[in-house]
């Protein structure tokens, strides 16, 4: 596993919000940024893309 940040973008399709965070990727190989929810309230539809910094 490659230490480091990455670059978060996360959509949520149901109201098209963008949200451009950064984090690290835990022992689970999943993205920790502190993000919960969209705004709109969407907690499990979300597009995720990450790229190392």
């Amino acid at each position: 596993m490659t230490e480091g940040r990455y670059r978060i973008v996360i959509r949520c399709p149901v109201c098209s919000e963008k949200y451009i965070l950064r984090g690290r990727r835990n022992d689970k190989g999943e993205y920790e940024t502190g993000f919960k929810r969209c705004v709109c309230g969407n907690e499990e539809n979300l597009n995720v893309d990450a790229t190392q910094e």
